[in-house]
């Protein structure tokens, strides 16, 4: 398909307290698409005895819907792209609310692994429509916050979702876990359909865009670069829980509250990250790339000690916050006039290094152990840096205004 000519509508800025509502419920969409892809990790031991497979079989219910998503990051934009934004999203929140239902009555491992197909279209269209939104629901100045925002729901997730669903499912069976998620899904489309405004597509995507932005130079180092650290993340991270059991004083109770640390500090991270980002996208993957290497790398020899094992996760949580919303402004950076194409394209990528990461994790966690995971999750890591250490640009570049309107008559 030949690449099409973009039409951009006029940005939606709402009144600052309208704006700020509209974002934090970008956010909380966000929040339940991460937590319901990751909840398996929490669980990942429930699941597989509950339906008789591995540890490594099990990190498939992570590497599967991850896969799809990178599909549809790029595909479902395409299909949808005079759709308003807002409908879609709230559709896409429904339609994961089903897929969790069908998670928590799953009577074998196969059927689980059908619902989870649907979460991944869920993933990858929400992260694909979410990540540029704050741009369009705030005004510039105010741009590079709201997205930081809207991420955050990624490392909300780790504080809360996943250990909450972890928690839940430990209290009351892993079902329990994905049921409570079905319902969070529904009341966050509630939340979708009342409180954003009308969002008309802002360009018309095809197929054929993809390839033209593959041409831009400082964006295909930046995938490279997410690519091998999100790959690294993943192949580790997936298989933590039993990574963290090995260690001497840890039970399957304290998990929970390892994870919740984790993802305090990723919160942390998250912000921080954000605000190095916005203004130099270049070294605040730098900063990130070293940080999460040298970590997950130390995780091996701290396996011993208690204390060092908590320290250094908590650390990991601190250095990966920040990596989402920091890929997002090398993107907006690099392709700041193709800002939905750029991010269903990093989306799409950011998917793939998912599922990678979780299926190489489980094979060399099958064959190898599960310490061998920090091993290769740190070894990518170290990737990712000598790729960002050798690409050029990416640095922040100054976005058009947006234009005030508050009708609601805006056709795309």
């Amino acid at each position: 398909m030949s690449q099409s000519t973009q039409r951009t509508a006029p940005h939606v800025t709402l009144p600052p307290a309208e704006g700020r509502t509209a974002v934090l419920a970008v956010a909380a969409a966000t929040f339940s698409v991460v937590t319901t892809e990751m909840l398996p990790v929490g669980l990942l031991t429930a699941i597989g005895s509950g339906l008789h497979v591995t540890d490594g079989t099990a990190g498939l219910a992570v590497t599967l819907p991850g896969l799809v998503a990178a599909l549809a990051a790029v595909l479902l934009p395409v299909a949808v792209r005079r759709a308003d934004r807002r409908t879609v999203l709230a559709v896409l929140m429904a339609l994961l609310a089903a897929a969790n239902v069908g998670s928590a009555l799953a009577p074998a491992f196969g059927v689980l692994l059908a619902a989870r197909v649907l979460v991944g279209v869920c993933i990858g269209g929400v992260w694909a429509i979410a990540a540029g939104l704050g741009v369009r629901l705030v005004r510039e100045e105010g741009a590079g916050r709201a997205t930081a925002v809207i991420f955050s729901g990624i490392a909300v997730a780790s504080v809360l979702g996943v250990p909450a669903g972890t928690l839940l499912g430990e209290l009351a069976g892993w079902r329990t876990g994905f049921a409570a998620l079905a319902v969070l899904a529904l009341g966050v489309a509630g939340l979708l359909a009342s409180v954003l405004p009308r969002l008309p597509a802002q360009e018309g995507i095809r197929l054929g865009a993809f390839p033209g932005l593959l041409r831009n130079g400082r964006l295909r180092a930046g995938l490279l670069a997410v690519t091998l650290l999100v790959t690294g993340h993943f192949a580790a991270y997936t298989y933590i829980r039993p990574v963290l059991e090995r260690v001497p004083g840890i039970g399957a109770g304290l998990v929970s509250g390892l994870l919740l640390a984790y993802g305090t500090a990723g919160i942390v991270g998250n912000f921080v990250g954000g605000a190095v980002a916005a203004r130099d996208p270049r070294r605040a993957l730098l900063t990130i790339s070293a940080g999460l290497g040298t970590v997950v790398l130390l995780m091996v020899p701290a396996g011993g000690s208690l204390a060092a094992s908590v320290a250094l996760l908590v650390a990991w949580g601190l250095a990966y916050g920040g990596a989402s919303v920091s890929a997002q402004n090398w993107v907006m950076a690099a392709a700041p006039d193709a800002r939905e194409a750029a991010s269903a394209l990093f989306a799409g990528i950011f998917n793939v290094a998912i599922a990678l990461g979780a299926f190489a994790g489980g094979r060399v966690a099958d064959t190898h152990g599960s310490g061998a995971v920090l091993w290769l999750g740190g070894g990518l890591a170290g990737l990712a840096l000598a790729a960002v250490a050798c690409a050029r640009g990416g640095h922040r570049r100054k976005v058009a205004a947006p234009v005030d309107v508050r009708s609601e008559g805006v056709s795309p």
